[in-house]
C-alpha cells in the first residue's frame, strides 16, 4: 500500500464526477455505474457494491484493496477513489484510526491537516471540533509531526455519516468520463493502426457501448493482421468487460474496386465510402445510433475535409470522429496509456496500408466515386460481405483461434 493507504482497509469509496449534474437522470447513471463496477469485479466473491447518497463503496471483507483498485482505474464514470476505514460513531475510535493511519505511511509524512465532513447532523461534535480532536490526538502521539493546514504532506479525511465514520488519506485517479454503456451504442471502424483503438476508447468513455468492424482481404494480407486487431479488441475489452468485434472479407470488394474504378487515385475514398456503407448496415442491425472513426484532420489524404464530404455522402448516419483535431503525438500518448500502443505497432500489413494508391487524391470527386459504384453490384458485394463474416465477443480473457474465423489449415 502506497503512501496515504490504509492496510486491511474496509472499503474503498468511489467518487463520480458529471453523474452528479443528472438531475432526475441521475439515479439511471449511478445504476449503471454500479452495474460496471460490479462486471470489473466480477470474480473477486467476496466483494460487495453498495450505494448511498452521493456515495459508492466497495465492501471489501478481506479482499486486497491494491487488487480492487487496479481494476477501478479501468472503469469509465470514476473520478476517484479512496481505501478507507471505518468506524463506529465514536469519536475515541476515530482519533484512534486516523493516528494508526497516518503511523502506516512510508514514508512518514511531516507535516498533515484533517479535513472533515459531517453529514449526520445529529453526531454530537461539529466539523472543526472533529478536525480539532483528531489533529490533536495525532499530534500527542506522533514525533516530528505538524499541522499545516495550506501545504500538508497528508490529509486526513474524515466522513461522519449515518452508517459510520469513514477515514482515509489515500486518493487514486480514476479516468473520468461517463458510465460505460450509458449514451448509446455505436459501430467503430477498428483498423489495426495506432488511431481506431484510441478513438474507439474516447467513444467509450463518453458511454458509448462500442461494437468493432474490422475489414481483411486474406489471404492478400496475413491472418496476423486480423489476430493483432484482435488483441485490440483485447485491450479494449479490459474497459468494459466485453467488445463485440465483426470481421468482414473485403477481399472480393477491393478487387470490383479495382476492376471498375477509372481513377486510381480515388480507390482509398471508394474503399472508405463502402466501409461506411456495411457499417451503416450493421449499426442498423445492431440498433446503433452513431458510426466512429479514427480520423484526424489532415493526417493521410483520407482524411483531409473533402475527402471526410465524399466518404460521409450517401450514408445517413452521425460519424463520431473523437481525434479530428489531435496530432500523431497526442494520440500515441494515449494509446500508451490505455495499452493499446504496443499491439497497435505489431509489424503486420493491413489492407489499408497494401491497397493504398502512390498518389491518393486530396481533394477526391463524389461524382468518379459514384460512377466506378454504379459498375458494381454493391448490393450483391455488400450482402455476400455480411453473409461471410465472422461476429465475436472478445473479454479480457479471450483466446481466439484464427482457424475458426477464416478458416485457415495449418
Amino acid at each position: 500500500m502506497g503512501k496515504g493507504g490504509i492496510m486491511n482497509a474496509d472499503y474503498i469509496l468511489v467518487r463520480f464526477g458529471e453523474i452528479a449534474l443528472k438531475g432526475r437522470n441521475r439515479s439511471r447513471f449511478e445504476d449503471k455505474l454500479i452495474q460496471n463496477i460490479r462486471k470489473v469485479l466480477k470474480g473477486l466473491n467476496q466483494v460487495k457494491v453498495t450505494k448511498t447518497y452521493g456515495r459508492i463503496y466497495v465492501e471489501l471483507s478481506g479482499e486486497s484493496a491494491d487488487i480492487v483498485m487496479e481494476r477501478l482505474k479501468k472503469v469509465f464514470g470514476l473520478i476517484s477513489f479512496s481505501p478507507v476505514k471505518r468506524t463506529e460513531l465514536d469519536i475515541n475510535e476515530m482519533k484512534d484510526t486516523a493516528l494508526s493511519l497516518i503511523q502506516q505511511m512510508n514514508p512518514k509524512p511531516k507535516t498533515f491537516k484533517v479535513e472533515s465532513k459531517r453529514s449526520l447532523k445529529t453526531f454530537p461534535l461539529r466539523s472543526p471540533e472533529i478536525c480539532n480532536e483528531i489533529g490533536g490526538h495525532i499530534l500527542t502521539n506522533t514525533e516530528g509531526i505538524t499541522v499545516d493546514v495550506h501545504h500538508p504532506d497528508t490529509t486526513v479525511n474524515v466522513e461522519v455519516r449515518d452508517e459510520g465514520a469513514f477515514i482515509f488519506s489515500q486518493v487514486v485517479p480514476g479516468i473520468g468520463g461517463m458510465p460505460g454503456e450509458s449514451s448509446g451504442r455505436g459501430i467503430a471502424l477498428l483498423s489495426g493502426g495506432i488511431d481506431s483503438p484510441v478513438a474507439s476508447w474516447l467513444a467509450m468513455k463518453r458511454g458509448l457501448l462500442l461494437e468493432g468492424v474490422h475489414f481483411h482481404t486474406y489471404p492478400m494480407t496475413s491472418a496476423d493482421s486480423i489476430q493483432k486487431v484482435i488483441e485490440l479488441a483485447k485491450v479494449l475489452s479490459t474497459y468494459s468487460g466485453h467488445f463485440k468485434l465483426h470481421i468482414i472479407p473485403f477481399l472480393e470488394i477491393q478487387k470490383e474496386i479495382k476492376k471498375n474504378n477509372e481513377k486510381v487515385s480515388h480507390n482509398i475514398t471508394i474503399m472508405r465510402r463502402i466501409f461506411m456503407r456495411i457499417a451503416k448496415e450493421i449499426a442498423d442491425r445492431r440498433k446503433a445510433l452513431t458510426i466512429v472513426t479514427g480520423e484526424s484532420l489532415g493526417q493521410v489524404a483520407s482524411q483531409t475535409l473533402e475527402s471526410m464530404v465524399a466518404i460521409n455522402h450517401g450514408i445517413d448516419i452521425p460519424v463520431i470522429r473523437p481525434l479530428i483535431t489531435m496530432d500523431k503525438l497526442e494520440i500515441i500518448a494515449i494509446a500508451k496509456k490505455i495499452g493499446t500502443f504496443e499491439p497497435s505497432i505489431l509489424p503486420y500489413e493491413d489492407m489499408c496500408s497494401r491497397f493504398v494508391p502512390k498518389k491518393p487524391a486530396t481533394k477526391p470527386s463524389i461524382s468518379i466515386a459514384e460512377r466506378a459504384e454504379k459498375k458494381m453490384d454493391m448490393e450483391k458485394l455488400i450482402e455476400s460481405a455480411l453473409a461471410n463474416s465472422k461476429t465475436i465477443t472478445v473479454t479480457p480473457y479471450s483466446k481466439i483461434s484464427i482457424d475458426d474465423i477464416i478458416g485457415i489449415d495449418e
